[in-house]
């Protein structure tokens, strides 16, 4: 269901896209994370999710 309020679609587009993804094990991590959230990876080598 697309959003049809501006405002929300800002947020929600950052919300969506402003993440990190660990190079290691792919798992999406929040735009302050400083390593990954998986107990088994917590790996530091994260990088910016791609912006197509």
């Amino acid at each position: 269901m697309p959003v049809a309020n501006p405002e929300h679609r800002l947020i929600a587009r950052s919300v969506l896209t402003e993440v990190w993804v660990c190079r290691k094990c792919y798992a999406r991590n929040p735009k302050n994370a400083r390593r990954c959230r998986k107990k088994r990876c917590r790996s530091t080598n994260l990088r910016p999710k791609r912006k197509d």
